[in-house]
């Protein structure tokens, strides 16, 4: 799935991505490929990425937002 994480002005992640897990405010959730449409409020919390080359990377955030479209995600905090 296409992956791209930002704040304002920088991006932090933009590639493939394998699975992503986020904390959201309603409980900690994981994003794979083909997942449905979604829209969710982020809470503070470490993001894990596992990248198309198998590599794991990890965000610090105090809050954000996640879309889900068309095996696009984008994530903003």
């Amino acid at each position: 799935m296409k992956l791209r994480i930002a704040r304002v002005g920088e991006s932090l992640f933009e590639g493939d991505a394998l699975s992503l897990n986020l904390p959201g405010s309603e409980g900690d959730m994981t994003i794979l490929p083909g997942h449905a449409p979604l829209i969710a409020t982020l809470r503070a919390g470490t993001v894990r990425v596992v990248d198309a080359a198998k590599e794991h990377k990890e965000f610090e955030i105090k809050k954000g937002l996640v879309e889900i479209s068309n095996s696009e995600v984008i994530v903003l905090v």
